[in-house]
């Protein structure tokens, strides 16, 4: 066959191709295409392959630059003189011009970019079956380290633009699989190639690229932190006519989409978020149950994004929650109700506390909505949500009460909540100092003062730790007596005399209360039981009035002056009447010392009392050590009406019982300290005679024989 191209093709014109002067392979290409003519017309084909044989094999093969430079322009000549009938024998012509593109000379690379453009210009549609690897051979030639071959690259890539919009035959899916495997290059020029090719093919409207979205989005996005501003601007361009498209358009594969977008929503570039989070944002308003399995990776993509640093993202984030949050989906149709509160529970350890916050919002959300589907996965849920209890946001806490107030509904889980902040404070007196009020006061409004507190009671009655018990109860009796959310429940106690749901409340919180001594007075006083509150203050020991007390004493009389008080102070205004009111009040006078400014705060009240005449005074020149007596009418005093009502005795002997065990405790734990420190001494001693003795030994050694003497 070559024998034969040589006998078409003059030996002059040969040694012209592969000439070094472009001019002289130019010249022999005109003459080969003339013959091409000649044969072509004569239906000489079987000829015009051996010539396209021989500028194969003989020069787009050689190792000379030259012949390789002169085979390629030949082969573009033979096209240009088949015109019309080139397209029979393009599949020995095409293949020789891809192979040079990667020819390591770089005008070699730059001929065949010629080449292929005369070629191309010639078959134009017969051309698009080798689409894909010419795609494939631009690709790389865009990214060419010669600016001449990136030059002629992007002549040719406009031209088969061109052909590829024009064409019928072209195939988008044989493409798609060379674009989703070329779209995470790195390179700029690559992928300024790619995303022009994008645009285009989507600019036609025969070519569905929508449809295929999800292949390429993914690598569209990655882009979108590309260093070069052009870049990020083509990107972000091609992105914005789609999501248009996905706007008017009835049919979308937003489930694909929506696992990339929840991937790129956590980029660390801060412009790839914001258009994640974009379309996340009009996902959700336009998917609907096609979403739906999609929920919980939404979620988990959106709290994060909450609290990003960019106001923008923010927005988006949070508009596109309160969207997500007000669809009521079905969870007998995909909605993973489990999938969420995964996803809640996960964001509760969130650095940032406005995540934190919107994830309690989907607990409370769920709770209401999916009260049984909830509840099914509470063991998993349980315990971070008592955890939260500490968060350090007050926000967050009152969240978190709020959900557990609604779980609380059942008495089990109110029993376990209850139990759990008990232990939780007596692991954490900080906690309970700085928290414990804020935490009962809206437990309280969520779930009602008597059954909180009435709850707090019965389990504290069996704390073994009668320290913490005692500590509790005053942090609980302090709430009692100055908290807002708890007046209807001092109301309540106020009729404890009188009115036998007072009472029963009374009784249920005096044995837990009976920890604290200053906690029971204050309970006796608030429910006017003033007769048992002399008892019990008289039937306090020398130990029980320590530092502790007298701080708890001064709390009491300074509330003694709020307004939660002003019935108290009222009554005072008909001594005859509360008699055991006063007595009371001089007791608690007489065990403060008289520096102190409880002292005389309720001295300066007392003094203000308007003493009628059935009560004297023993001594008129000492009125504060005064010791009341009651005349045969003050004896009829509202203090002792309904007072039966109780079994106040059998409450003394519960007081004291109780304080009893808490001197015991008291005693034991000063000796287990004494222990402890004569058991350190003891050792220290010993630690000590050892190396005493040690150092006399090495003292009273005799010296060696090897030491030398004083001469």
């Amino acid at each position: 066959m070559a024998a034969d191209a040589l006998s078409i093709i003059p030996g002059a014109v040969l040694r012209n191709l592969s000439d070094k002067l472009y001019e002289k392979r130019k010249n022999a290409a005109l003459e080969i295409e003339g013959i091409v003519k000649q044969l072509a017309t004569a239906g000489e084909h079987d000829k015009i392959s051996a010539v396209i044989a021989l500028l194969t094999n003989d020069f787009t093969m050689s190792p000379q630059a030259n012949h390789r430079k002169g085979g390629l322009i030949g082969l573009a000549a033979v096209t240009v003189g088949l015109t019309s009938e080139a397209a029979q024998h393009l599949e020995q012509i095409v293949p020789p011009v891809l192979t040079s593109f990667l020819d390591q000379d770089s005008r070699v690379r730059y001929y065949a970019c010629e080449a292929l453009y005369n070629i191309a210009k010639v078959v134009r549609g017969d051309f698009i079956i080798y689409f894909n690897k010419i795609f494939d051979a631009l690709c790389k030639l865009s990214a060419d380290s010669d600016a001449n071959v990136q030059s002629a690259a992007h002549l040719l890539d406009r031209l088969v633009k061109d052909i590829v919009t024009e064409s019928d035959q072209f195939s988008i899916e044989e493409f798609i699989p060379l674009l989703r495997e070329r779209m995470n290059v790195l390179n700029p020029y690559v992928r300024q190639f790619l995303v022009g090719w994008i645009t285009v093919l989507d600019s036609v409207p025969d070519i569905d690229m929508l449809g295929f979205l999800p292949d390429f989005l993914d690598g569209l996005f990655n882009m979108l932190s590309d260093s070069s501003h052009e870049i990020r601007q083509q990107a972000d361009a091609a992105l914005s006519e789609f999501l248009q498209e996905i706007k008017n358009s009835p049919n979308v594969d937003y489930g694909r989409m929506a696992e990339i977008l929840v991937r790129r929503a956590g980029s660390s570039d801060e412009f790839t978020r914001l258009t994640s989070i974009t379309w996340i944002n009009e996902f959700v308003k336009l998917g609907g149950e096609q979403l739906v399995p999609y929920y919980a990776d939404i979620l988990g993509a959106i709290l994060p994004c909450i609290s990003d640093q960019e106001e923008k993202i923010r927005v988006v984030a949070r508009e596109t929650n309160e969207e997500l949050r007000a669809i009521k989906a079905d969870p007998t149709e995909g909605f993973d109700i489990g999938a969420i509160l995964s996803i809640a529970k996960r964001e509760l350890n969130s650095e940032h506390e406005a995540t934190r916050i919107e994830a309690l919002h989907w607990f409370s959300t769920l709770l209401v909505r999916y009260r049984a589907e909830f509840l099914a996965y509470l063991n998993d849920i349980f315990d971070p949500l008592l955890n939260a209890l500490s968060d350090p946001s007050d926000a967050v806490v009152l969240l978190v009460l709020g959900v557990h107030a609604r779980i609380a509904e059942e008495p089990h889980h109110f029993h376990h909540l209850v139990s759990y902040l008990i232990h939780t404070f007596h692991n954490n007196h900080v906690l309970l100092e700085k928290r414990g009020a804020l935490i009962v006061r809206q437990l309280c409004v969520l779930l009602g003062a008597e059954k909180v507190y009435r709850k707090f009671s019965t389990i504290l009655q069996s704390e073994i730790d009668l320290e913490f018990a005692s500590t509790m109860v005053q942090a609980l009796n302090l709430i009692l007596l100055t908290s807002a959310e708890l007046a209807e429940l001092r109301s309540l106690l106020k009729k404890a005399l009188v009115d036998s749901c007072g009472k029963d409340l009374f009784q249920s919180l005096y044995d837990a209360w009976c920890h604290s001594p200053m906690a029971t007075i204050s309970l006796c006083l608030l429910s006017q039981a003033y007769n048992h509150a002399i008892s019990v203050i008289q039937s306090l020991g020398e130990e029980d009035i320590n530092v502790k007390f007298l701080v708890q004493l001064d709390k009491l009389i300074r509330l003694l002056e709020t307004p939660v008080f002003a019935y108290l102070r009222l009554q005072l205004l008909e001594p005859g009447k509360h008699t055991w009111l006063l007595k009371t009040l001089y007791g608690l006078l007489m065990l403060l010392p008289q520096q102190s400014a409880a002292f005389k705060i309720l001295r300066t009240r007392l003094k203000t009392v308007p003493f009628s005449e059935n009560i004297k005074r023993t001594s008129s020149a000492n009125p504060y050590s005064q010791i009341l007596q009651v005349t045969e009418d003050g004896n009829r005093n509202q203090d002792t009406q309904n007072y039966n009502a109780i079994n106040f005795p059998s409450r003394l002997h519960q007081f004291e019982s109780m304080q009893q065990q808490h001197r015991v405790h008291l005693k034991n734990q000063l000796q287990s300290r004494k222990s402890a420190s004569a058991v350190a001494l003891s050792q220290e001693i010993q630690r000590f005679e050892e190396a005493h003795s040690s150092s006399t030994s090495e003292i009273s050694r005799p010296p060696s024989r090897t030491s030398r003497g004083i001469s």
